[in-house]
């Protein structure tokens, strides 16, 4: 079983992603902005993180960034909507492994998780 941090501003898709990564035996830490993902993951150090793109406070970029900073190995996969290509692949140049395209689907999200953690 791997930590998981999911950060999203909206409520409905990070209960959406904590639903299929508990599901599939991860355990779920919940962050609501960039702010709050930089700090769960200075504090609990999770196994991956799944970050959405666009969240106030600061943005996904820019804890992508920070979390990178501050653990080089850190395995991070965006989450971006339709439309948001240019991003992900400066994300992808950033340092981050994977993205996942919303709206996903479970199989999108293990397939995710399997090359961020290696585990089902």
């Amino acid at each position: 079983m791997a930590t998981i941090l999911i950060a999203d501003d909206a409520a409905f898709m990070r209960m959406k992603s904590a639903q299929v990564v508990q599901a599939l035996g991860h355990e779920v830490i919940e962050a609501s902005d960039g702010v709050e993902a930089v700090t769960y993951f200075k504090e609990r150090s999770p196994d991956a993180v799944l970050l959405d793109i666009t969240m106030p406070n600061k943005d996904g970029m820019e804890a992508l960034r920070e979390i990178l900073q501050h653990d080089p190995a850190a395995k991070v996969a965006m989450v971006s909507a339709m439309g948001q290509q240019q991003i992900v692949m400066e994300a992808i140049k950033t340092g981050a492994k994977d993205f996942v395209v919303k709206p996903f689907n479970a199989e999108r999200v293990q397939s995710t998780l399997i090359k961020l953690v290696g585990v089902s």
